[in-house]
């Protein structure tokens, strides 16, 4: 009974069957009226009238639209199509009875409209929640949330239509109700779509979701601009509302030509609100240059080297050599590489560190790969600046490890992860990541040399280990402040997709000594990311969740850059990937330097270490000096 229900076509034939009922009524109530004044009307007159009443209000009403649309959701202009539609009927009626010459009773007339408007309009409006309640018995379970879908194109009718073909099972069980439609195209406004209406444009969000008491926001514009994406996601994070987004198009599963799209529905995340395009990979290209390799990845249990090698993965490679120190993080990508590729991926993993040269010698002997990826680096800054020995022994030392067995085993490519902390550094971390790059473009400088060196460089990666939003996720989560280091500090994001994405294309372009650089657009204010993430708990920034400001970290900058001054910037054939233009090496020097720089560090000197790390790189300069210009000149 439930199923059959909840159909649209059955509950707009019961509708017309109570419209014809009450219009009935009505003129036999009409006729009751008349009579308690003495007004007695003739059999046939009434039994003719009430007859063509019923019939002419009917078609009228659906003419005037009265039955296009689920009835849940009428609206006070909708109830005057009701009036529009019940008058027409009543004065076709009276002109036909005219006409027939059966006597006239325009009082008659008169009192069945008025009441078969009340009737009607009261119907609808008193037993819309009744009619809800019966047709949704036994589902309470569900928690159906009344949702508002914000854009009324191809994405929406998807979703709509199969809300209506999901209703028609036997045991349908929907997350969510559509309610109401917002569309920025003003000529949309007052339009239906299958039966849903188009309420306004981005600025009636606030207002509809009071009005119409939204529970629920899902936003369906796909192919939105990320200014367009960022400004509307903006709003409807302001509603304090769960907020969940259809993918990309292109994303989008259709198996067998169906197209089913609501189990695809997921969450709002924090880079929906970077105000920037997902950077996109030509998978062609990936899998030309993957297929058939040994492809060896240091830091491979690591946020960005795990989703290397699982991109790698699924390019047919002919192995696969995950090399990391951190043998809980090797296990944990080791167990679902094999789950998800079971037989079909020759997988090695190997538990060593990138600092030991014998031992990685003894695995590139062994294993001969024909690219790496290297992805192995102390990366947090504070931590770094206490032990500046360490970063310089595993991000320096063990680049340069890996650099000249690249060469010695005539890797074809190395390619080397960098970071735009290496931009001007004013810590440990970003020093030693901006030696890492020198020592490449040294090594791809080398006469003689048959390996194609690169390095990429790109900002903080959300969602990887140590990233700001997963500590934000937990304050949120324990009920505790945010904490955030300086109100003005800024920083460039991408994700971890975008992140491995960069990698894999610039292995493809690389021809040796190029460092490639993403386009991030803008650079995000931390305390914005902040009151999003917030907001997207549910929650209002400062009143439910405090933000706290603790000062900034040993080696901290206020801001981030991705470009040093001298090395300018060439594009490439994707547009959101430029390449910083190579600085020549003075290889006599540099050696001379890294030579010094190595032995400090071995004989653990940290006043030393951090002198020579100076020395080796030019451009290291203080946090307290780079942050009082930065500031001063307002940035």
């Amino acid at each position: 009974m439930k199923e059959y229900l909840g159909k649209f076509s059955v509950r707009k034939m019961i509708l017309m069957v109570a419209d014809c009922f009450i219009i009935a009524v009505s003129a036999l109530f009409a006729d009751y009226i008349l009579s308690l004044y003495g007004v007695n009307v003739s059999r046939a007159y009434l039994s003719i009238f009430m007859i063509l009443s019923v019939v002419l209000s009917v078609g009228c009403l659906k003419s005037c639209g009265a039955y296009n649309k689920m009835w849940r959701y009428f609206s006070r202009k909708d109830y005057v199509c009701c009036a529009v539609g019940i008058t027409i009927g009543t004065v076709l009626s009276t002109l036909a009875v005219i006409m027939l010459d059966v006597g006239q009773y325009l009082l008659l007339n008169l009192v069945q409209l008025y009441l078969a408007l009340f009737g009607i309009c009261m119907f609808r409006y008193l037993f819309k929640d009744a009619f809800i309640t019966l047709t949704r018995t036994g589902r309470e379970e569900a928690k159906v949330k009344r949702a508002m879908i914000i854009g009324a194109g191809q994405a929406c009718k998807l979703i709509l239509e199969e809300v209506e073909g999901t209703k028609r099972l036997p045991q349908y069980n929907l997350p969510f109700e559509p309610v109401c439609i917002i569309d920025d195209d003003p000529e949309k406004t007052g339009q239906f779509m299958h039966g849903v209406p188009i309420e306004g444009t981005s600025a009636d969000i606030d207002r509809c979701v009071k009005e119409k008491n939204i529970e629920l926001i899902l936003f369906a514009i796909p192919s939105a601009s990320e200014e367009s994406r960022q400004r509307i996601l903006e709003k409807c994070s302001k509603t304090e509302l769960p907020i969940k987004v259809i993918p990309f198009i292109g994303d989008l599963l259709f198996e067998n030509g169906e197209k089913k799209i609501i189990s695809q529905i997921r969450d709002i995340r924090i880079e929906d609100l970077l105000g920037r395009d997902p950077i996109k990979i030509q998978d062609e290209n990936i899998r030309n240059f993957i297929q058939g390799k040994v492809c060896m990845v240091t830091g491979g249990g690591g946020s960005i080297g795990s989703e290397i090698v699982r991109q790698i993965s699924r390019n047919s490679p002919k192995q696969v050599i995950i090399v990391d120190i951190y043998e809980n993080n090797a296990y944990e990508i080791q167990q679902e590489l094999l789950m998800e590729h079971s037989r079909d991926l020759d997988l090695v993993v190997l538990i060593a560190s990138v600092r030991d040269y014998y031992r990685m010698d003894s695995i590139f002997k062994e294993y001969r790969p024909d690219v790496v990826f290297h992805a192995a680096a102390h990366k947090h800054v504070p931590l770094m600046e206490v032990s500046p020995m360490e970063a310089i022994k595993n991000n320096i030392i063990g680049t340069f490890n890996m650099a000249t067995l690249a060469d010695a085993y005539h890797v074809e490519k190395f390619v080397m992860i960098s970071t735009d902390k290496a931009v001007n550094p004013t810590n440990v971390m970003g020093a030693s990541k901006r030696c890492c790059e020198m020592i490449v473009q040294y090594m791809s400088q080398q006469p003689g040399v048959s390996t194609e060196y690169v390095t990429t460089r790109f900002g903080n990666v959300l969602g990887s280990n140590g990233s700001v939003i997963p500590i934000f996720k937990k304050q949120i989560e324990q009920g505790k402040p945010i904490t955030i280091t300086h109100p003005d500090i800024t920083r460039y994001f991408m994700s971890i997709p975008e992140a491995t994405s960069l990698v894999l294309e610039a292995a493809t372009m690389a021809h040796g000594g190029e460092i490639f650089v993403l386009d991030m657009g803008k650079p995000v204010k931390i305390v914005s990311l902040a009151e999003n993430l917030i907001r997207m708990y549910g929650k209002k920034p400062y009143e439910d969740v405090e933000i706290r400001f603790i000062g900034l970290r040993p080696g901290e900058k206020i801001t981030e850059e991705l470009l040093m001054d001298e090395e300018g910037l060439a594009k490439t054939d994707n547009k959101l990937i430029f390449i910083g233009s190579q600085i020549k090496i003075d290889e006599k020097i540099f050696i001379e330097k890294l030579s010094t720089l190595k032995q400090a560090a071995l004989t653990n000197n940290c006043e030393m270490a951090v002198s020579a790390l100076h020395d080796m790189v030019p451009t290291f300069t203080t946090p307290e000096e780079y942050n009082s210009t930065h500031m001063k000149e307002g940035k």
